[in-house]
């Protein structure tokens, strides 16, 4: 018998934000935020901001070593090499900001959704980028959301929240089969409504407890460092925050990270293994591609 929990965010992310629950409809219970693993001597590398064509490589060196990683994905991925702080004109909200814009290449994979957000190699309902979230699905990584566009909740309303969340919950499911039952939020920023809109819909919140700094501008050696003093000071576990969209993450510094950590002798597994709860609500066939495949 499937549950409320189930059945209600199951409903959410098919109806979208006409779906988002007033005060009055459910009960809120704000959903439980992680910033560490609980199951002793585990290690879990996430990589946010994906798909992204490192995806493959990220998975196979994995795969390789034996390990399992868990992907935050979203609507379309965001990846960047430098950063550098500048005046703006956010497409979303017509007004100035200043912000970290960091720039991005190859530029002939840039495109923009109809959302008014910057896109670097496609939807993720392009046919590329469905295949890679779900190559990493079906090799045993897990998937978890990153919400739709890359906003920050905490400055959105309710409605808002919930649109975010779905839209991205409803790709996945397409692609995968897969209802998550975890999000990070971006920028592992959150307030009391979007832990109330979380835990409507059955999902625990993941923020980390050691940040490679790769979205930061860090060098390669820079995160070396990182993780070399992490693993000296002898964590019982680490939750470990890196970007699946950086070269130099997916092929220096992930290599690095994982040899250093078996040699320590951690377990490298998903965020589901490292908490010892479930990584998906709910698991059915992945759908077939139609016209409601577009961002």
């Amino acid at each position: 018998m499937i549950s409320l929990t189930v059945f209600t965010t199951l409903c959410l992310a098919f109806w979208g934000t006409s779906a988002a629950p007033t005060n009055s409809t459910l009960e809120r219970r704000a959903a439980t935020v992680y910033t560490r693993c609980t199951v002793p001597n585990t290690v879990a590398l996430t990589f946010d901001d994906g798909p992204y064509s490192y995806t493959y490589d990220i998975v196979n060196a994995l795969d390789n070593a034996g390990a399992k990683g868990t992907f935050f994905v979203s609507e379309c991925s965001h990846s960047f090499l430098h950063r550098h702080t500048t005046f703006f004109a956010d497409t979303r909200s017509n007004s100035k900001t200043e912000t970290t814009v960091r720039h991005f290449a190859p530029l002939g994979l840039v495109c923009s959704s109809t959302h008014g957000v910057v896109c670097v190699d496609g939807c993720i309902y392009d046919q590329a980028n469905a295949a890679r979230v779900k190559y990493a699905y079906d090799h045993g990584h897990m998937i978890g959301s990153h919400t739709w566009a890359h906003k920050d909740l905490t400055t959105l309303t309710w409605d808002q929240i919930h649109d975010e969340m779905w839209r991205v919950e409803q790709a996945l499911v397409k692609i995968t089969g897969a209802y998550p039952a975890f999000m990070r939020p971006p920028y592992g920023n959150y307030n009391g409504q979007v832990l109330d809109a979380s835990g409507i819909r059955g999902q625990g919140v993941v923020i980390w407890d050691f940040d490679s700094e790769d979205s930061l501008g860090a060098s390669v050696q820079t995160s070396k460092n990182l993780y070399d003093s992490t693993i000296g000071s002898h964590p019982s576990t680490i939750l470990a925050l890196n970007h699946e969209t950086i070269e130099t993450t997916a092929h220096q510094v992930l290599p690095y990270a994982i040899q250093k950590l078996k040699a320590a002798g951690y377990r490298l597994v998903t965020i589901s293994e490292c908490l010892g709860k479930p990584a998906y609500q709910s698991v059915v066939a992945p759908a077939a591609r139609d016209s409601t495949w577009h961002c």
